[in-house]
């Protein structure tokens, strides 16, 4: 065994080696998408791997690759599972034969997400085995089990790390790579994976016939375990887990929980030997649920009581005040520590140069703050801090959030954003729908080339695969008029009188508008070696009117009542357009 300091979805991705995986599919989406960084640049890899365009078509490849018999894995956020949904809950009726793990990251606090969402409701939804770690160590110790699991149940397993797990790091001992050696092959039959309702009656009750053993299973291979110590228990999951055995009294028993579903008779036995029960979880209480049903009359804490949150990240801290509350422990370690006060706010912001920024000044300048503005998830939802972001709702809503709109009655122009990975991953749908129903709106692809916001992985824009291998470029151009858009232009941000040219003529016309404002995402241009120069203010025609600041580039500032360019300018040039005194221009090279 090696030991190594590693990011917990490195430790997570090194463990899928060591098991002998031979097919790998995601969509990126923080805290899931290090997994298959680390997967797809590994040299020689006896594995298939790819980005796939969305969740759902991850899962099915994925899916299918388990039916062929080989081991695959599929990854993804939580609010990913969302879009798989339909092919997860079918998979439980179908099985698989290879071992098909299927990661999706939570992210209590939503760090970097629209909701709180937890997996393991799916799990209880799909009758699906879930795999709860609490630490890095765990994490990558259960992608092995969760493989066995799989394979002994013939059904998928959810893995559920969350975002302080995925991106947390620590020392973490590693086992030997196992190349896979199996080829895949499907073997025909209709009544296994062909869910006809006929096939479906039989699959499900069969389904339902491996929860007693999978249960029992659970508890075998050590995931749910107990250690009496006394009268009072406290049952915890996830990272919650690893917080409460830092904390525990002596005298006070406890039980982790870190594989669903869990065995009741068990859990019974274990909750009446006991005079009140303390439970702690991450955000929905499905263990606490399991627990009162099976408790009788023994006091149970948690969230339904209001002794725990339904909301956020758990921490040490937090859940000393829990168990202190409680009486489950004494006294709280961090009572007398002063929280951390008065921060100056970071907000995040769209990088130095982002073509993002120019194309919302565009849209500002030509429909002005009485337009709807519609948006979708990417780097652009960070658009609200310049006024142009209405709304965010999920993948792709931007397109179906501003046909709804416009069919609704509202009379404003209706401008809409989205990026190209979006786009690509729900857009083209609602696209489609919004030209077949006729709706009237504009729509602005932020072409930047990459998945930006997750990592700038690359999406059938980018014109190269996962492992770089170059592939053809999808044509926005192409499919929005496939979808039935007659006016489609595609405009550099950066340059902005043909930006709000192309603006301007959309304004004028009825329909579905669309407008792709494409340029390389400037953290990518950077990487790649494109400079474009730096600019400088000249103090003395800089009159300090802010309009520069206004524009919101991070790379400007107002130092003694003028403007002033920072070592983040990345060239971009806007802002020399923008200043109405001429004040900005090409730094010399010094």
């Amino acid at each position: 065994m090696e030991r190594h300091y590693l990011l917990g979805n490195e430790a997570i991705a090194h463990a899928c080696l060591e098991t002998g995986i031979g097919f790998v599919s995601g969509y990126p989406g923080t805290p899931s998408s290090e997994v298959i960084d680390v997967l797809r640049v590994q040299k020689d890899p006896a594995y298939y791997v790819e980005w796939s365009v969305n969740e759902k078509v991850a899962l099915e490849n994925a899916l299918a690759a388990a039916w062929c018999g080989i081991r695959a894995l599929c990854t993804m956020k939580h609010v990913g599972l969302n879009v798989a949904a339909d092919p997860l809950m079918t998979s439980a009726y179908t099985g698989v034969t290879g071992g098909l793990v299927i990661m999706s990251a939570d992210d209590p606090f939503a760090h970097s997400s629209q909701n709180e969402q937890d997996t393991r409701c799916y799990a209880h939804f799909s009758r699906l085995p879930c795999l709860d770690p609490s630490g890095v160590q765990e994490a990558h110790d259960m992608i092995a089990t969760a493989f066995e699991i799989s394979e002994e149940f013939s059904l998928p397993v959810l893995f559920r790390p969350t975002t302080r797990i995925c991106h947390s790091k620590g020392d973490v001992e590693l086992g030997p790579v196992v190349r896979n050696t199996k080829k895949g092959e499907f073997h025909k039959d209709p009544r296994q994976y062909v869910v006809i309702p006929a096939h479906t009656r039989i699959l499900h009750k069969k389904l339902n016939e491996k929860q007693h053993a999978l249960k029992k299973r659970l508890v075998e291979r050590g995931l749910n375990y107990y250690t009496i110590r006394g009268k009072t228990a406290v049952i915890a999951s996830g990272i919650g887990a690893s917080y409460v055995q830092e904390l525990l009294p002596p005298g006070v028993s406890f039980m982790k929980i870190g594989a669903y579903p869990i065995d009741e008779e068990w859990l019974g036995k274990f909750a009446q030997q006991h005079d009140k029960i303390l439970v702690i979880e991450e955000l929905a209480p499905v263990v606490e649920e399991t627990v009162r049903q099976v408790a009788g009359c023994v006091p149970v804490f948690g969230k339904i009581n209001g002794y725990a949150p339904y909301e956020g990240e758990l921490s040490p801290a937090v859940v000393a005040l829990i168990m202190t509350k409680t009486g489950f422990l004494e006294k709280n370690p961090f009572a007398s520590q002063d929280p951390v006060q008065n921060l100056p706010s970071r907000p995040p912001i769209l990088c130095a140069g982002c073509h993002h920024r120019a194309a919302f000044y565009a849209m500002k300048k030509v429909f002005g703050e009485s337009a709807i503005y519609p948006s979708d998830i990417g780097c652009y939802t960070l658009g609200i801090q310049l006024g142009a972001v209405d709304t965010t709702i999920c993948m792709g809503a931007s397109i179906t959030v501003g046909s709804g709109i416009a069919h609704s009655g509202e009379s404003r122009d209706i401008v809409c954003t989205i990026g190209d990975s979006t786009f690509l991953h729900t857009g083209i749908q609602g696209l489609m729908n919004a030209v077949y129903n006729g709706a009237n709106m504009t729509v602005i692809i932020l072409d930047n080339r990459i998945t930006a916001m997750t990592g700038h992985q690359p999406n059938p824009n980018t014109g190269i695969t996962a492992t770089g291998v170059e592939t053809p470029p999808v044509s926005l151009d192409a499919v929005c008029r496939s979808c039935g858009a007659t006016f489609v232009e595609t405009v550099d941000p950066y340059d902005l009188t043909g930006m709000l040219r192309v603006l301007e003529a959309a304004k004028k016309k009825t329909g579905v508008k669309v407008i792709i404002a494409k340029q390389m995402c400037v953290i990518v241009a950077r990487r790649s070696g494109v400079k474009r120069g730096v600019y400088a203010v000249n103090p003395e025609t800089c009159t300090g009117c802010g309009t520069c600041v206004r524009f919101g580039c991070p790379a400007i500032e107002i130092i003694d009542k003028k403007a002033r360019i920072t070592e983040l300018c990345s060239g971009c040039a806007v802002c020399v357009r923008i200043c109405p005194v001429g004040a900005i221009s090409r730094e010399a090279k010094k």
